[in-house]
């Protein structure tokens, strides 16, 4: 009896912590940049002294979907999206880098470029301080380009390169606050095979055709359990009845 408990109590737990994934990604099919989270769930044998008869649900892993998200013309000219693999890179307050696909970009009052939440973009040598009074173009490489918008002759003016990096797949771990780390020791080099498109921002990667089907899956699956759970009772019920009545 008590296998079946354990089989149908630890699935109905993931199968919970699986459908609060999907509805985070739900939540954020219209985040800019933003990556899909998957789990997956297997099934592991007890460990014990006697014979292993009996088994409990675990989450195997927690997989992200590092498909390219579909790119959206902004014309605005702080706006830039990677195209294909790599990621911008982030100063973060405690002196590491953290990256992102987010590329909507800003000023601070100081003249620091920064992403919407206020963290330094990095560039190859360290954070980019755009000039006041001046227009800034985004080149296919990273690189920034600042004209003025008064004056005489307007001269561009190469201001910085962004840091693009493109580290593996499997060294990348998202952090709680949606960036990704790498969990190898120091920061990512800088790729030069890295390549933006300036005036444009990457939508999420997120199916939300496949997410909603995901999720009407899952709403079964926990209902399946849940009933298993009651099936279990009734029987407990019934075997304890019927040796109650010898």
């Amino acid at each position: 009896m008590d296998r079946v408990i354990y089989t149908a109590m630890t699935g109905a737990k993931w199968t919970l912590e699986r459908q609060a994934s999907v509805s985070h990604n739900l939540a954020n099919a219209s985040s800019t940049g933003y990556r899909a989270e998957e789990h997956r769930l297997r099934a592991v044998p007890v460990q014990t002294e006697a014979f292993a008869s009996r088994a409990f649900v675990v989450d195997a892993s927690v997989r992200n979907s590092f498909a390219s998200g579909p790119l959206q013309q902004t014309g605005r000219t702080l706006d830039a999206a990677v195209q294909g693999s790599g990621w911008f890179a982030l100063a973060m307050p405690d002196g590491s880098e953290a990256y992102t696909r987010n590329g909507s970009m800003q000023i601070s009052p100081t003249g620091v470029l920064q992403n919407h939440n206020g963290i330094p973009i990095l560039g190859d040598s360290g954070p980019i301080t755009v000039p006041p009074d001046t227009e800034v173009t985004i080149g296919a490489d990273g690189t920034l380009t600042a004209v003025q918008r008064t004056g005489g002759a307007n001269q561009a003016n190469t201001i910085g390169r962004l840091k693009l990096v493109d580290p593996p797949e499997n060294t990348l771990v998202r952090g709680d606050d949606g960036l990704f780390r790498v969990n190898t020791p120091g920061p990512s080099p800088q790729a030069e095979n890295v390549r933006v498109a300036g005036g444009y921002l990457e939508g999420s990667n997120v199916n939300v055709v496949d997410q909603v089907v995901a999720m009407i899956s899952l709403s079964r699956q926990f209902e399946m359990q849940t009933r298993m759970l009651q099936t279990a009772e009734r029987n407990d019920q019934a075997a304890s009845q019927l040796l109650s009545n010898r």
